[in-house]
């Protein structure tokens, strides 16, 4: 059911804390964590605390969720000093989602080309 923890989701068990990360922000609403695998001196990840199958079904669901997730990107890049940076949410496995749990990726610290991948 969306919006409830799932047993089998690597991002509910950060959230719950079963699983370890490097939290760089946290509210009451979402948690941010450094990318394990980089794609630039800055990756985060930015996740809701809430369970959602991807960047759509977020904003279906709990548009003022969505909301928090887009201000903590922010708030990130500003923590992390980005002049600019890119927020990527990939939807889907075909655009390369391979966590079922909605995240944006704040990239940034580095040139990020146009078009990506």
């Amino acid at each position: 059911m969306a919006g409830e923890p799932q047993d089998d989701c690597l991002f509910c068990k950060i959230v719950d804390g079963s699983i370890p990360a490097t939290i760089v922000r946290e509210t009451g609403t979402t948690i941010a964590f450094r990318d394990i695998n980089p794609q630039a001196p800055t990756h985060v990840l930015v996740i809701p605390k809430a369970h959602h199958r991807d960047a759509a079904a977020l904003a279906a669901a709990a548009p003022e969720l969505a909301a928090d997730v887009l201000r903590e990107t922010q708030a990130v890049a500003d923590e992390e000093k980005l002049e600019s940076y890119r927020i990527v949410f990939n939807t889907g496995s075909g655009a390369g989602q391979t966590v079922w749990h909605a995240h944006a990726h704040v990239l940034g610290g580095r040139g990020l080309d146009w078009p990506p991948g």
